[in-house]
């Protein structure tokens, strides 16, 4: 009788080792399960590569053409390849406007564009899902230079940018700052105007110089 006994104390111990060392694991690989899930959540947020707009003059990663010129485009001067004030790199672009009200408008406006003089009649946009932002940065010749708009996306037309987003108005500083325009939660699968600032004669009746640096998106 007592054999018997110990062999049923023996078999309920062996039973309740076996079921506590269980346990553990059971939970492991529901944590397992969670961490490789929170993983692919920030590998699919994170997988974005970051697609150039512009870096330097001519260099091989920059996308889109500063050609869309809106308002009194005959007060617009670009230069691409500045040397002399630059953030990063070798060059920045070199922005002027005159406000002599050239084409009696009153503002101006550049769009870079792809595919070139792409107003939403041509196809071929870049698909920017994954995108969360544009950053740049930017500088005035003398500070207080006014900004009305940075922009993203916007053109309309039979084939349009897919959405939009801004910033704005916007006053510069003597100083390199580097600024954001937010794209959570945009539709970004057909980019036509990646990059777009607009500046008016009323917040500078005599004009003004910017530069610009380092746009991309990320």
């Amino acid at each position: 009788m007592k054999r018997v006994l110990g062999i049923a104390v023996a078999l309920m111990v062996t039973i309740s080792a076996g079921c506590l060392m269980a346990a553990p694991k059971a939970s492991k690989t529901k944590d397992d399960k969670s961490t490789k899930s929170e993983k692919s959540k920030q590998s699919k947020k994170s997988g974005f590569q970051v697609f150039v707009v512009y870096s330097d003059d001519e260099a091989k990663e920059n996308h889109f053409t500063p050609s869309g010129w809106m308002g009194d485009y005959g007060d617009i001067r670009i230069n691409q390849g500045w040397k002399e004030t630059v953030h990063s790199g070798k060059t920045s672009i070199k922005l002027v406007y005159t406000a002599k009200m050239t084409q009696n408008a009153g503002w101006v406006g550049v769009y870079w564009q792809h595919p070139a003089s792409n107003w939403g009649d041509k196809k071929d946009g870049f698909n920017l899902t994954g995108a969360s932002r544009l950053t740049f940065w930017a500088k005035g010749e003398e500070g207080g230079e006014t900004v009305t708009e940075f922009k993203v996306g916007g053109i309309t037309g039979e084939f349009p940018d897919s959405d939009s987003a801004a910033i704005g108005p916007v006053e510069l500083t003597k100083k390199w700052q580097k600024y954001s325009i937010e794209l959570e939660g945009k539709d970004l699968t057909n980019v036509i105007g990646g990059f777009c600032w607009s500046a008016s004669k009323d917040d500078n009746p005599n004009g003004m110089t910017i530069y610009i640096d380092d746009i991309q998106f990320e």
